[in-house]
């Protein structure tokens, strides 16, 4: 099977600084993949740059999204074909109440995909269903978009926005920052109902706190810009319990993942 997303010899630089210094990923479908890394290793870099923000300098390699070239797609038309990013920092948008971006967002995905548009009553019934399961007030809808709402109302709400979009590929950048047990625990419930082998994960998290509740398929450390090792699970509590600053001074080779020619 094809991967969702396959990545090759990913540099970029930002202002002129090199960022990513050869990134090599892939991910499947039906699979969750954790990238964990210490500050500055570029984590929220690439998801920057799968998601197709300003102010990224590609130097070299290649996104393939579905098959198709990612980096040739506006951001619009990546959300249209499914890719989903939720970020560490949310933004606010005022004057634009939650109803009116979801079901926006939603039909526009929905016209890319041949299907018809909601109406109002439709989306106000999907969208109740789907605030139920992350424990969002149907109030909410009449807010502007994370207008006044605080931290974890923000995460809650991106899983929110998952759950209604329902994205082939959903990328969390460090979605658990800042969240307390409770909430933490009701995010990973949100990110768990989506799994299926129709979707994908990338989880980007400094911890690994939030992988004892989203059990990851495989976990990969990026470090100084490149991904210097992947392993299952495990390879997730060796990070707790040692930390990053091993991966260059134990003095051992590192060891790169590699990719298979198609």
């Amino acid at each position: 099977m094809q991967p969702i997303l396959s990545i090759r010899n990913l540099r970029v630089a930002v202002e002129g600084k090199e960022i990513l210094r050869g990134v090599d990923l892939v991910i499947p479908l039906g699979e969750v993949h954790a990238i964990m890394g210490p500050n500055g290793s570029g984590k929220s870099t690439l998801a920057a740059v799968l998601a197709g923000r300003e102010g990224y300098e590609i130097m070299e390699g290649e996104i393939l999204y579905d098959g198709r070239n990612l980096l040739e797609m506006e951001p619009e038309e990546r959300a249209r074909a499914g890719l989903f990013l939720a970020f560490q920092y949310p933004v606010e948008i005022p004057g634009v109440t939650m109803a009116t971006f979801l079901r926006t967002a939603l039909n526009e995905i929905r016209k890319a995909q041949g299907l018809e548009p909601l109406d109002p009553i439709e989306f106000l019934t999907l969208a109740r269903d789907r605030m139920e399961w992350v424990g969002i007030d149907p109030g909410f809808l009449q807010r502007g978009v994370n207008e006044g709402f605080s931290g974890g109302e923000k995460k809650r709400n991106e899983i929110f926005q998952l759950l209604l979009l329902e994205p082939r590929l959903a990328i969390l950048d460090e979605t658990d920052s800042g969240l307390d047990i409770d909430a933490l625990k009701l995010v990973a419930s949100g990110v768990n109902r989506m799994r299926s082998p129709q979707r994908a994960f990338v989880v980007i998290t400094h911890y690994q706190r939030l992988l004892n509740y989203i059990i990851p398929d495989v976990v990969h450390v990026l470090y100084d810009g490149r991904i210097v090792r992947s392993g299952g699970k495990e390879l997730a509590l060796e990070l707790e319990e040692r930390g990053y600053d091993w991966l260059r001074t134990e003095g051992e080779e590192l060891v790169l993942p590699t990719i298979d020619e198609p």
